[in-house]
Formats: structure tokens, sequence, C-alpha cells
């Protein structure tokens, strides 16, 4: 008596399965966990290494640097009147 089908190809199919079973299936999130916290932290920083020749700083130079802060100073000391925006040109229509 003879069997319709080979015992081999089931076996190799049921091996094939159990260890399908060991693979994993969820992606490997931990690879670049962190990344975009590194990545803005080192944008934030201008020279981790400066020069050892000094170059002028980039922005204002010393008089304009000065004068603004005299001016930020002073607007504290007297500040501008205060506008009332809600009321502007109500009741200054005339009708004909």
């Amino acid at each position: 008596m003879s069997t319709p089908f080979s015992l081999g190809p089931c076996i190799a199919a049921a091996v094939a399965l159990v260890l399908a079973g060991c693979a994993s299936t969820t992606p490997d999130y931990d690879t670049r966990f962190g990344e975009a916290v590194r990545h803005n932290r080192q944008a934030q920083v201008i020279h981790p290494a400066p020069p050892q020749v000094s170059e002028a700083a980039a922005g204002l130079d010393a008089q304009t640097a000065r004068a603004a802060l005299q001016r930020y100073r002073d607007s504290f000391r007297a500040p501008p009147p205060v506008i009332n925006v809600i009321n502007l040109g109500s009741g200054t229509s005339q009708s004909p």
C-alpha cells in the first residue's frame, strides 16, 4: 500500500512554519531612537570647538549694539503712550 503524497515535503513545510514563528515581525524602532533629539541639539551649537584665531562676532557692531541696548533700557523709563485701537475711528464719521 503506497501513500498518495510524500512525507518529505510535509516535514519541510512544518519546519518552515515553526521557524517562521521564531521570526520577529515587529519593526526595529530602537535603531534610530533619540536621533531627532541629538540632531536638534547639534544644530543649536554654533562652534563646538571655537577657532584659536579671534573672529569678529556675527551680528551688530559695538556702536549699534550699544544704541539698541540704550533704546531698550529707555523704553522702560518712559514707555510710549497707550493707543486705544478698539474705538479708533468710531463716532467720528458724520452722515450727510
